[in-house]
């Protein structure tokens, strides 16, 4: 049997525009109190106008899955070289713990947007909820999806890709910062290229920065 190798380039993402950035008037409150942060495998969905239409909804959904998980890991790990400089008041569960706990509670993927952040809590045992949603007119190169590129002929040379990422207190459910930007790149846009520019745009304004000058220090 034949072996193929797939060869792609991951070219750099591109920041449009500006970014749409809130943070909660009492953060400094929480950015006292918190400690430790969980990142949540990200929400993933699809321009359905994009799409093969010979792809299944079980196809699309295991691609979704595969970006959710991989995003979530290459998030965890750009936070963390951060947090190896000193650069944050926090730190961020292993994404190997907060997924484990997950499964042993049962709850899967699909059904993880129904579960409250203090919920969430009493399983994880973290301080604060990280979140995201990425809305791309098509899915990334992960292994999957770049079969299914080659085979039907289906990618674009472009990628529009539209992030929030949100954090909310785990006790009180309170939503603490949103951000909200806009991305473009090639058909080659990878988890890690995603998280590497996302990660450098919100570093000024990541709420948890060891600089941060607080209002009414405690």
């Amino acid at each position: 049997m034949k072996r193929f190798t797939l060869l792609f380039v991951i070219p750099a993402l591109l920041l449009t525009g500006c970014a749409s950035i809130y943070t909660a008037p009492d953060f400094d409150v929480y950015y006292q109190a918190h400690k430790t942060v969980a990142i949540m495998p990200f929400k993933v969905s699809y321009d359905p106008s994009k799409l093969p239409k010979d792809m299944t909804t079980e196809t699309i959904a295991s691609i979704q899955k595969e970006e959710a998980y991989s995003l979530q890991q290459q998030m965890y790990i750009k936070f963390l070289e951060r947090e190896a400089k000193n650069k944050f008041t926090v730190t961020f569960q292993d994404v190997t713990q907060t997924n484990a706990l997950l499964n042993d509670a049962s709850i899967k993927y699909d059904s993880l947007s129904f579960y409250t952040p203090q919920k969430l809590r009493e399983i994880l045992n973290v301080d604060a909820i990280i979140t995201g949603h990425v809305r791309r007119s098509k899915p990334m190169s992960t292994g999957a999806a770049v079969a299914m590129g080659v085979i039907f002929g289906a990618w674009g040379p472009t990628n529009e890709v539209n992030v929030t990422v949100s954090i909310h207190d785990a006790g009180a459910g309170t939503l603490l910062w949103n951000y909200e930007h806009k991305l473009s790149g090639s058909i080659g846009s990878s988890s890690e290229g995603l998280a590497k520019s996302l990660i450098s745009d919100i570093s000024s304004s990541f709420p948890y920065k060891r600089d941060r000058k607080i209002k009414n220090p405690q």
